[in-house]
């Protein structure tokens, strides 16, 4: 299978995604050690006690990052290895995977360090581009064998 030369591409971007996605994920967990905000009682009082079993904007944050990385990248996934498997060219589905790898990579920055508006939207739109285009290229090849 990593024979497909795009196979292999899609599987090194799709793996260094789901690295960045442990990452937020960690960078949560340490949030909420640092900031003493913890989601579940038994936490709260393992660290301290109840009075830090509650929400905090910081930790908050990293957790929106880490859940829209779920939303968005999950996807990807699937939409790679399926368009992985029409046959597209290299080149053009290296595009595909950097656009959206990098995207993705200023989306968590620009989330993690609230950056200014709109630099979190069009990275989130920048990787809708190479998504929309996979569906349709996928759509496309599929339809022509129905």
């Amino acid at each position: 299978m990593l024979l497909n030369t795009v196979f292999s591409c899609f599987v090194f971007y799709g793996v260094l995604l789901v690295l960045k996605m442990y990452i937020i994920a960690t960078i949560t967990g340490q949030m909420r050690l640092r900031k003493k905000a913890f989601a579940n009682p038994e936490d709260a009082l393992r660290h301290g006690g109840l009075d830090h079993f509650r929400k905090d904007p910081d930790v908050e944050r990293c957790r929106r990052a880490h859940r829209n990385d779920m939303e968005n990248i999950l996807p990807f996934l699937f939409l790679g290895a399926v368009y992985s498997l029409i046959s597209p060219s290299l080149s053009l589905a290296r595009c595909h995977f950097l656009v959206f790898f990098v995207s993705r990579l200023v989306h968590s920055m620009a989330y993690l360090c609230a950056l200014p508006a709109p630099t979190r939207s069009l990275a989130y739109v920048v990787a809708q581009v190479p998504c929309v285009s996979m569906a349709v290229q996928v759509l496309m090849v599929v339809a022509s064998y129905a």
